[in-house]
């Protein structure tokens, strides 16, 4: 039974790999690539929203792409086509775009929703397989995906044609929040909860400040050192000079590097390390914990113009769920 499992999984992703590849051909030499800039140019151009629609599987696809597109910036929900005639159409707005999924393209109820468009202008972009389907015919732009293989052996669950219609979507998503330049800062406005919130929180939101800060000026002797690297609990002690700038640190590894029986009576400015590796406040905490990895560091000073404005350590990240 696992072997059968396994290469049942296997064939499955055999011909969803194929359908890709025949997708990626049409974009990059037929006309599919063309539509799809004109589709992306469509929804960017709109002064309303993007409105999606499909039913069935379609369905489930399209409203998963509403949400992918109302994430990264492009105003977007969904409708379901069997409830637009009963009342929802006028949920649609002159103003606005409809983004069309039917595989076959003659899905009955989006009928309605063609000729709802037809009748007040909204430009109507088709996501289907049926080049010459109703849907197709009656759409401004209309996204014709190649004719696959479905990968249920009865050739009638979608899940190959359904792959397609969400890799399309995700794609038109991509390249409208590439041409508006939607940074990680706009992304987290809309996803201020779970890990991808904490992720995207600032450095500045998780650093300690003030007097929790270990700090000590140049000149000190290194007996404050230790002890200063003792009661805040960071293992590390900062270094700054008459101006106030952060000009060097003291770690575990500098006191074993310079132990001996003298280092006590040294001042903190021949023990420390130079040019100690810091970090931005406005740094999202994501890629502060990315760097800390990198650098197999634990801690990170907090510097704003050369001076020392706080302190994080890879357990505050951790504790914000960031990792």
């Amino acid at each position: 039974m696992p072997m059968k499992t396994t290469a049942s999984a296997l064939r499955t992703l055999d011909i969803a790999t194929k359908a890709i590849d025949a997708v990626r051909s049409e974009i990059g030499d037929g006309k599919l690539g063309e539509r799809l800039a004109a589709a992306a140019r469509l929804i960017r151009d709109a002064s309303g929203r993007l409105i999606v629609v499909g039913v069935g599987k379609s369905g489930h696809i399209g409203r998963k792409l509403a949400a992918t597109f109302a994430s990264t910036g492009t105003p977007a929900y969904f409708v379901h086509a069997g409830e637009a005639s009963h009342g929802d159409l006028g949920m649609i707005d002159r103003e606005d775009v409809v983004l069309a999924l039917s595989w076959s393209g003659e899905t009955t109820e989006l009928a309605d929703i063609l000729t709802y468009a037809k009748r007040f202008n909204v430009p109507l972009i088709a996501l289907t397989s049926g080049a010459q389907s109703t849907l197709a015919r009656n759409a401004d732009v209309a996204l014709v995906l190649p004719k696959v293989q479905e990968a249920c052996p009865n050739g009638l669950a979608p899940t190959t044609s359904t792959l397609l219609q969400l890799a399309i979507g995700d794609a038109l998503a991509i390249a409208l929040l590439e041409e508006k330049g939607f940074s990680a800062i706009d992304f987290r406005v809309f996803h201020p909860g779970g890990k991808l919130g904490a992720q995207l929180t600032f450095v500045r939101d998780l650093m300690h400040e003030g007097d929790r800060m270990p700090l000590l000026s140049t000149g000190a002797p290194m007996t404050d050192a230790l002890m200063e690297m003792t009661s805040r609990g960071f293992g590390v002690v900062g270094i700054t000079d008459p101006a106030g700038d952060l000009v060097g640190v003291i770690t575990d590894g500098d006191l074993r590097r310079h132990m001996s029986m003298e280092i006590l009576s040294l001042p903190v400015d021949e023990v420390m390390s130079r040019a100690p590796k810091t970090i931005a406040p406005d740094v999202i905490a994501g890629e502060a914990l990315e760097s800390m990895q990198a650098q197999q560091i634990s801690v990170l000073f907090v510097v704003e113009n050369g001076k020392p404005v706080g302190i994080i350590h890879v357990l505050d990240m951790l504790r914000a769920g960031v990792a």
